[in-house]
């Protein structure tokens, strides 16, 4: 079992969302079940009150998830960095905290192995909407669940047809010049922001967008997240740094069929999708 296994030093992932019925929990669970790693960094919105705050939704996979992490702080050792995102902000209240392995703080200097510095971050800072407005940033996040629902119907009629998943969300994002032209305004100020702290990468989240390449000088990284996109960032020993989508990971380690769709009743009946 030890020798099937992605054996990494640092895996970073963000946007799990769970407490949502669009949260591909299954996915992120059987990725950290066959990733071994010494550092783990949760980058923001990995529990989403927004939505548990209006409809409870919390079925047996999502606990796993947090058994799983809760496992790799007490019989792995491993070190966990818990950084708030906009959708988990609660925990802003409270930050910096400390409790053995477990960090949970605002952002995040990590040094690679080869002795490089990124600055790591949910990057929710420098969406003005989310940051300044945030009755549309409620709206907007309506408006992203309904798409996701839609995107739920399409793809169980495409499942029918026998055809792959497509998101129609990625699709709009890539398309819609205002969309394009936010993410990547965002991407420069993240950038900028890590330049500015002396570092040579950053890591963000929040977007939705996985991405990995130069921007300038800086080497721009973003997780992506687990509920469309389903990629995390990995350190190999070697300090290198990689994107990892999970239709690859799951091709390399394949999911057995108890672990997907385990405990799907909600805690509330009227529980709707984040997306």
């Amino acid at each position: 079992m030890e020798k099937n296994l992605l054996k990494v030093r640092t895996v970073i992932l963000s946007d799990v969302h769970l407490g949502t019925l669009d949260c591909k929990a299954d996915e992120a669970n059987h990725f950290l079940k066959y990733t071994r790693c010494e550092k783990l960094i949760l980058n923001g919105d990995i529990i989403d009150g927004w939505r548990l705050k209006q409809a409870p939704y919390w079925p047996k996979s999502h606990t796993r998830f947090i058994r799983r992490v809760l496992k790799m702080l007490e019989k792995r050792g491993t070190q966990v960095i818990y950084l708030r995102g906009n959708h988990d902000d609660v925990l802003a209240k409270f930050i910096p905290m400390q409790f053995e392995n477990l960090e949970i703080v605002e952002d995040h200097v990590h040094v690679t192995a080869d002795g490089r510095r990124y600055f790591v971050l949910h990057g929710d800072v420098f969406d003005t909407v989310t940051k300044n407005f945030v009755f549309l940033a409620y709206l907007g996040d309506w408006g992203y669940r309904a798409l996701m629902r839609l995107n739920r119907l399409y793809n169980r009629w495409r499942a029918w047809r026998g055809k792959e998943y497509y998101s129609i969300s990625k699709a709009i994002k890539a398309r819609v010049k205002q969309a394009v032209s936010h993410v990547s305004n965002y991407e420069l100020h993240i950038a900028e922001l890590a330049k500015s702290r002396g570092c040579v990468g950053v890591m963000c989240g929040h977007i939705h967008t996985a991405a990995d390449r130069m921007m300038g000088e800086v080497h721009y990284l973003n997780s992506g997240d687990w509920v469309e996109s389903l990629t995390a960032i990995v350190e190999h020993h070697d300090g290198r740094l990689e994107l990892i989508d999970f239709a690859d990971f799951r091709r390399r380690f394949p999911m057995e069929e108890d672990e997907t769709g385990e405990g799907a009743e909600p805690l509330h009946t009227e529980a709707q999708p984040r997306g």
